[in-house]
């Protein structure tokens, strides 16, 4: 008996990986689609094969749902359409004259274009460069001219926001995504007072530390806000920080991203050595002022790359409006950027049924987005010459990087995708790489490794965001992994004989 049942467990084995191998393609993704994860929630999701568009596996694919940040696919492919890839934003300086012959001017006007991707780095290399001109003194006042974009910092349909960096305002005239960083680290001893660091360390940021150090066994309590200040904003630093825990890092946003952003170019002015003598204050510049010169801010390429693969929904915001300033007249805003950006989609051969935006990110829950306006707008985006690698790069790659570092590991390297994340709503539309082997149906079988385009949408599911997301990641790890039907090794039928018989 012992011989025959290593024999009848050999053929199991055997029979097993025949039979899970050879599962079609479409009956996995469903065996997924029926996950209990997604039990009760709204669920829509189309694959199509990319050189031809055929259909591999399709539910609901017409369904509207709430796409969270997979509306920053349509948002990528629209700025990339209407830009280009090669496109910078110039932010001008402009003064009453030349600088004299000691490198003294006047006021200094700002003047910004909208550039959403202006960091403490690059207003350092605009203050070099200002000073390469011949500028070291400006002896009256620095204005800020943010007049291209209007000043609606937040979408109405967001209702109250939060001090979140993912909530960071919208203007013409921004740096660091309009938002900051505080680090704070625990006193060596109960009862001190913790240590705060803020960066960028500007005066526009006040600090208000009333955070002590407790206990080991206390409860973390710590609250990190910001509130208008008398001139400019003050970050507040209240509650417990265990006595030896680790300095921890919060990113919080700031109210007003123009002062801010001239907060920053003030700090770097000084750090090159350009003495500014009066205030900063929010204005226009005069019509006959001097340009002293422009400055080119990143590639859209660079700026499309750094949105989408870490999501980034101020950027997002504020390429939309970017796109409104172009068809004028007026600034820029979202009741032109909005429709401005869907007639380009439309151009692109998207279906006006398929898609209803109200913004750029994602944010707003009122968004409708079908899987296949999805897959049609990355489709389109990829095949395109003159942006379609760009769109491409921009997309997190599978378990490596972006915000898809630490998710998917089961389609790592072949899984090209933007993640969507908002309460009970999770989403992830992208590329694919279907191995050879793969039973697409039954009458089908691919030879050779292919690529597909895909998107699935959730919405209303009722367990925590990580199952959810799991459960997501599990569908594209179906999508990539190989059906291809391979004999067990023989260390694996010999794993399967009785103990006495080894």
């Amino acid at each position: 008996m012992g011989l025959a049942l290593w024999i009848a467990c050999s053929f199991e084995v055997l029979g097993a990986a025949r039979q899970d191998g050879s599962a079609l393609l479409p009956e996995r993704l469903e065996g997924v689609m029926k996950s209990r994860a997604f039990r009760g929630a709204r669920v829509s999701a189309l694959v199509i094969r990319e050189r031809d568009g055929a259909v591999l596996y399709e539910q609901l694919a017409d369904r509207p749902l709430i796409p969270a940040s997979n509306t920053k696919v349509l948002t990528a492919v629209a700025a990339l359409a209407t830009f280009g890839p090669t496109f910078r934003f110039e932010t001008g300086i402009w003064s009453a004259g030349p600088p004299d012959a000691a490198g003294n001017v006047g006021a200094l006007y700002v003047e910004g274009a909208g550039d959403p991707a202006m960091n403490s780095e690059d207003w350092w290399r605009l203050a070099e460069e200002l000073r390469a001109s011949g500028v070291r003194r400006v002896s009256g006042e620095l204005v800020l001219d943010d007049s291209a974009l209007d000043r609606v910092r937040w979408h109405p349909s967001l209702g109250r926001t939060s001090s979140r960096a993912y909530h960071g305002p919208v203007g013409a005239l921004t740096a660091n995504y309009a938002a900051f960083s505080v680090t704070v680290t625990p006193g060596a001893r109960e009862g001190d007072a913790v240590g705060v660091g803020i960066s960028p360390p500007v005066p526009y940021l006040a600090l208000s530390n009333r955070a002590v150090t407790g206990p080991a066994n206390a409860r973390r309590s710590l609250v990190v806000d910001r509130s208008a200040g008398s001139r400019g904003e003050t970050v507040n630093v209240v509650g417990t920080v265990r006595v030896g825990d680790r300095p921890k890092v919060y990113y919080r946003s700031v109210l007003d991203p123009t002062r801010y952003a001239g907060a920053v170019l003030r700090m770097q002015l000084e750090a090159v050595g350009i003495v500014v003598e009066g205030q900063t204050r929010v204005g226009s510049r005069p019509a006959d002022a001097h340009e002293l010169m422009r400055f080119s801010g990143r590639s859209m390429a660079e700026i499309v790359r750094l949105f989408m693969k870490y999501s980034n929904n101020a950027v997002a915001e504020t390429l939309v409006k970017g796109m409104g300033a172009r068809v004028g007249p007026g600034p820029g805003s979202w009741s032109t950027g909005v429709p401005s950006m869907r007639r380009t989609l439309l151009e692109l051969g998207l279906d006006p049924e398929s898609f209803s935006l109200v913004d750029g990110s994602g944010l707003s829950y009122e968004n409708r987005v079908t899987p296949r306006a999805l897959v049609r707008a990355l489709r389109v985006g990829s095949s395109s010459f003159r942006f379609g690698p760009e769109l491409e790069a921009a997309l997190p790659i599978a378990a490596r990087d972006g915000t898809l570092e630490e998710r998917a590991a089961g389609a790592a390297d072949v899984v090209r995708g933007k993640t969507g994340l908002l309460n009970r709503v999770t989403a992830l539309s992208g590329f694919a790489v279907i191995p050879a082997g793969t039973r697409l149906s039954e009458e089908r079988r691919s030879t050779e490794s292919e690529r597909a385009v895909f998107s699935i949408l959730v919405n209303g599911y009722r367990v925590g965001d990580e199952l959810a997301m799991d459960t997501v990641d599990r569908f594209v790890a179906e999508l990539t992994r190989s059906s291809a039907p391979s004999p067990p090794r023989a260390e694996e039928l010999s794993s399967s004989a009785p103990e006495r018989l080894r």
